[in-house]
């Protein structure tokens, strides 16, 4: 699926920089620029994309300004994405309903990660955002953990497959390179995964994956054998 995108920032440099990396990726689509909230809204209902990438601290890309983007296109998810963002400055961002933060100085790939694996329904939230959260000593888990109700534990069709990946003992290299992905967008999925399955270690990971099906328990004894 192409990823139709809207960045959002009153930078201009920024706007070029991240418009000239998605443009290089086959999966991503920048649909419009936005340089002030009028614009962005107006662009939410021309172009309905699928992703918005906001520098929510930029003055008028505030809180506000994404639920208001998201009463007029209710199927866009947003991506914040700020220079070295506040506890409190992520919290006002998830609460207005962000789907995924990262940080202006995340490598390329990472941009791009974030960007295709939020389109395609997932939640991404680089290490360097989770790093902001636990040094403040704010639970993460709790915070980032779907709301509470008798609902099943679902996992994304990519994380799925990371699961799978992770209990056949592929390192995390090589599942970036069976799934196309960056090792830093590997270990963000094996994060998230541990939050929704709420265990500590690649251990219960396995178990999970095993008491599931995503694995079969005769292959562990199979590669003991060879």
């Amino acid at each position: 699926m192409i990823v139709r995108t809207l960045l959002a920032d009153t930078s201009e440099l920024a706007l070029i920089g991240l418009k000239a990396i998605l443009s290089d990726s086959a999966r991503v689509e920048v649909v419009g620029v936005a340089r002030d909230a009028i614009a962005m809204q107006a662009m939410l209902v021309r172009h309905r994309p699928h992703v918005v990438l906001v520098d929510h601290t930029a003055d008028g890309f505030g809180a506000q300004a994404i639920r208001d983007g998201l009463k007029r296109s209710k199927n866009t998810r947003f991506i914040a994405i700020t220079p070295d963002p506040s506890t409190a400055a992520l919290m006002s961002a998830i609460r207005a309903g962000v789907t995924s933060y990262i940080r202006k100085d995340c490598d390329v790939q990472e941009i791009i990660d974030a960007v295709t694996e939020t389109g395609d329904g997932s939640k991404f939230f680089c290490g360097k955002v989770l790093d902001v959260l636990r040094k403040a000593s704010f639970d993460v888990d709790r915070f980032l953990a779907e709301p509470l109700s008798c609902a099943p534990v679902t996992l994304s069709d990519r994380e799925c497959q990371v699961i799978t990946l992770i209990a056949e003992g592929k390192s995390y290299t090589r599942i970036a390179e069976e799934l196309n992905l960056s090792s830093h967008t590997v270990i963000a999925h094996r994060r998230n995964i541990m939050q929704k399955l709420g265990v500590n270690n690649t251990a219960a990971v396995v178990l999970y994956a095993v008491k599931n099906g995503f694995i079969s328990p005769n292959k562990f004894l199979f590669d003991r054998i060879n």
